[in-house]
């Protein structure tokens, strides 16, 4: 791929940077885990179960998502075909944060307007979690008709623009296409 179809609208560092999960979770070894563990494949479990590593893991499945979504995304870079609305012919008026987003998606992919999203709400591990979603950047990167099918719960990760776990402390920030972090000194 040329640099320009890697880094446009719907690029994914980590699908784009990884060819499968388990290069995902190599890179979240340390050479002092395998000094100790001796076996790849364990210190891959043990990553994936977040108890080695770097912050918050992805889970296999959310990462098959975001490297279908990253392909899908370059695929219509190149088809140029419009998409269509993930919230068309959804039912969400007694939502109002998903009739705002559905409000808002068509601007929002077309480039006309940006929109941020706050969250705090409780994840499925029970720990409180907070953070600011870049609502372009997920439209580009995944598919948002389960959230307003209402059969998934818009969370923030740790690839969000900020994301923070009251219980554990851990906080990230990350730029996306539309966004960047700007520490004022």
């Amino acid at each position: 791929m040329a640099d320009d179809d890697m880094k446009g609208p719907g690029f994914d560092p980590i699908a784009d940077e990884y060819k499968t999960y388990e290069d995902y979770l190599d890179n979240q070894i340390t050479a002092t885990d395998m000094f100790y563990l001796e076996d790849v494949e364990l210190a891959r479990h043990l990553v994936e179960l977040g108890i080695r590593g770097n912050g918050e893991v992805i889970r296999r499945d959310e990462f098959e998502q975001r490297k279908e979504a990253a392909e899908q995304a370059r695929q219509a870079r190149l088809n140029k075909k419009p998409k269509k609305l993930a919230s068309q012919g959804k039912n969400v008026e007694e939502f109002p944060l998903l009739q705002a987003l559905k409000d808002r998606e068509e601007a929002v992919r077309n480039g006309k307007l940006t929109t941020i999203i706050f969250i705090r709400d409780v994840n499925s591990k029970k720990q409180e979690v907070s953070g600011y979603i870049d609502f372009g950047y997920r439209l580009k990167t995944e598919n948002m008709e389960p959230y307003f099918d209402r059969k998934k719960r818009l969370m923030p990760r740790p690839t969000d623009l900020s994301f923070y776990n009251w219980e554990t402390q851990t906080s990230t920030s990350n730029p996306t296409p539309n966004f960047q972090e700007y520490l004022a000194r």
